[in-house]
């Protein structure tokens, strides 16, 4: 965050996708890679309550990239620049060994609204802006298992990983209220994102719900994956995690369900104990931490990344 003067705040958000890594040729076209690539960053935009303003992009090319992949990338960044009034104000074009896609994207907030990954308090709501799991079933019909395709919930979990929306409505309708006392993106799983929220504030969360896409529920269950496992560790869902004044929640929740026509989810509450822990049969267990970590040498679990 940057504060160019004493009212507003300029987020500044760099993001990198690699072949390979975030994305593969065999899963998606150009332009969903293009559209993809800025909606992972304005998707961070959106959690800090921000309005996008501008981006650049540093494209790395590999040598067998010919022009028609190459146009198609952009033309699916800039349909979603136009939609989301988000100036492509330029970049740099270099040659790699791999597709590589450095996006850099500048947001405006109000001072007053911008929200931090550190606020949550004890006692406060653990509430998402949408169901999870989607983009990880996406990624299995999209790779894995291809004959999955013709399940009636298949195109939706498609679209959830190739062309997921990010939530600058959302996150600019929370961040007015001062009832929501932190927010950030849901990028690499829900049991890895909320134990950063709650260390970061200095609190610990327990998990009571977990809200499962019906994609999920359907193509887990047709290829005999977990949806819950989906839902905690998949990542890429690009939802919203905000912590919530417990008193203003069902109010809140009332007025976000009458302006996006989608509720307002409740995932469980902070709480003053460190750690994490998930309500399993009645009673309280660790939830250990296993979406994306770039640091991890091997990820234990189904994070959404391909390597």
């Amino acid at each position: 965050m940057w504060q160019p003067s004493r009212s507003h705040r300029s987020i500044i958000k760099t993001d990198a996708l690699i072949e390979g890594v975030h994305f593969t040729r065999d899963a998606m076209s150009a332009a969903e890679v293009g559209y993809r690539a800025l909606a992972a960053n304005l998707s961070d935009v959106a959690a800090k309550g921000a309005r996008p303003v501008l981006m650049t992009i540093a494209f790395g090319i590999s040598p067998e990239t010919d022009e028609v992949w190459i146009r198609d990338f952009y033309r699916g960044m800039a349909a979603l620049a136009e939609s989301t009034g988000t100036a492509i104000a330029g970049g740099d074009l270099v040659r790699a060994p791999v597709i590589t896609i450095s996006i850099t994207i500048i947001g405006e907030v109000r001072s007053t609204n911008c929200k931090l990954r550190s606020g949550a308090r004890v006692g406060d709501v653990i509430a998402v802006t949408g169901p999870l799991g989607a983009s990880r079933a996406g990624l299995a019909v999209a790779l894995e298992h291809r004959d999955a395709s013709a399940l009636p919930q298949a195109s939706r979990a498609l679209a959830a990983f190739r062309t997921p929306t990010p939530r600058l409505r959302e996150g600019r309708w929370l961040a007015a209220s001062s009832n929501v006392h932190a927010m950030m993106d849901l990028s690499d799983g829900l049991s890895t994102d909320l134990a950063r929220m709650a260390r970061l504030s200095r609190c610990g969360a327990v998990v009571e719900n977990v809200p499962i896409d019906p994609a999920a529920v359907e193509i887990a269950a047709a290829i005999g994956d977990d949806p819950i496992d989906y839902a905690l560790n998949g990542g890429e869902d690009y939802e919203l995690l905000a912590a919530i004044d417990a008193r203003a929640f069902p109010y809140l929740a009332k007025r976000f369900a009458a302006r996006f026509g989608k509720p307002l989810l409740r995932v469980g509450r902070f709480v003053s104990d460190e750690g994490v822990r998930i309500v399993d049969g009645g009673s309280e267990r660790i939830l250990e931490s296993r979406g994306w970590d770039h640091l991890r040498r091997s990820p234990p679990g189904d994070a959404n990344r391909l390597a």
